[in-house]
């Protein structure tokens, strides 16, 4: 259970709800590494101290701990968070440290921090300004802040979403970031599954009633997806 005292903390029914059917899923996503490639040029993190926000069961800690300084990784949510630590005490990195904390409270000093990454975790556009100017706290000046979000316009996934109950307005979200200050690039992409069974597995997890729909009309294991990332430098 996640405590009273972070603010801003939203349920996440996929990694929460079978975090092992989601490590495929983060297995599965940009198997050609785009996503950590446009970071890299933006963001660098070699010999940085990282904060991966929103960590998870802490897929990404081990990427950025091979070239970091040290890695933050703050979850809010308890059983995700000792999976996260369970991760880091088998591999062995002793540069990284799992904390509890949400976007709007990091436990973490003012300019501590030089690049932030946040991947599908909280900022999803309107309404996440308590978590951005939390983020800017802990940023030091000109460190960097990368926001890794879904595409609702191109490709297949973006399809998929669109069809989905509750789904967002890509102009609404864009308009938003840019007038945080940020810049954004699409990063075409995708899926790609080692079996079909674990492809239908993530879309079941995923997409729940919508699911055999989907399975019924994509055949393979192979899911065209593009991603979105927003990035900001803080000021010196």
């Amino acid at each position: 259970m996640t405590a009273d005292w972070l603010p801003g903390v939203h349920t996440a029914p996929n990694i929460q709800g079978d975090p092992a059917i989601y490590e495929i899923e983060n297995r599965a996503i940009d198997p050609e590494g785009s996503i950590l490639a446009a970071m890299a040029r933006v963001a660098p993190w070699q010999g940085r101290i990282v904060l991966d926000l929103g960590a998870g069961t802490g897929f990404y800690i081990p990427v950025f701990h091979d070239a970091a300084q040290h890695v933050f990784a703050v979850e809010p949510h308890g059983p995700s968070r000792r999976l996260a630590m369970s991760r880091v005490a088998s591999l062995g990195l002793d540069r990284a440290s799992v904390m509890t904390g949400s976007a709007e409270r990091i436990l973490l000093p003012d300019d501590s921090v030089d690049v932030v990454h946040a991947r599908f975790a909280y900022f999803w556009g309107p309404g996440c300004e308590p978590g951005l100017a939390e983020v800017d706290r802990v940023l030091r000046p000109g460190g960097s802040v990368v926001i890794i979000d879904n595409d609702l316009d191109e490709g297949t996934f973006a399809d998929w979403l669109a069809r989905a109950p509750g789904s967002r307005d890509q102009a609404t979200i864009r308009a938003f970031w840019r007038d945080q200050g940020f810049l954004s690039e699409r990063i075409p992409s995708c899926w790609r599954f080692r079996t079909r069974a674990d492809l239908e597995a993530v879309v079941r997890l995923e997409f729940r009633e919508l699911a055999e729909e989907l399975l019924r009309e994509h055949r393979g294991v192979e899911v065209d997806y593009t991603y979105r990332l927003y990035h900001r430098d803080k000021a010196h």
